[in-house]
């Protein structure tokens, strides 16, 4: 029985798997925990327009004495957003 230290993580080969199958386990495996670890830093990376859009949008009617209707895929960034708020 083969076992992996990954990530913090033991993980068994079965036994009597073949050295092609034990490695599609582990490579599987691998792409499962990086996915996972991708997903959580996108999470992290970017926050979602939430309430802030319309808090966005209600700033540019203040300084810039017009209504706009601020895009759902406007960057989240607040300097970006600003750059291009001509466009909205």
């Amino acid at each position: 029985m083969a076992t992996s230290r990954s990530e913090g993580l033991d993980l068994t080969i079965p036994p009597d798997a073949t050295e092609e199958e034990a490695a599609a386990i582990v490579a599987a495996i691998d792409v499962h925990l990086r996915e996972q670890e991708a997903a959580a830093a996108a999470g992290d990376e970017e926050p979602d327009w939430e309430g802030e859009r319309w808090a966005f949008a209600g700033r540019m009617a203040g300084l810039q004495n017009r209504d706009v209707r601020v895009p759902t895929n406007a960057p989240t960034n607040a300097w970006s957003a600003a750059g291009r708020t001509t466009r909205y």
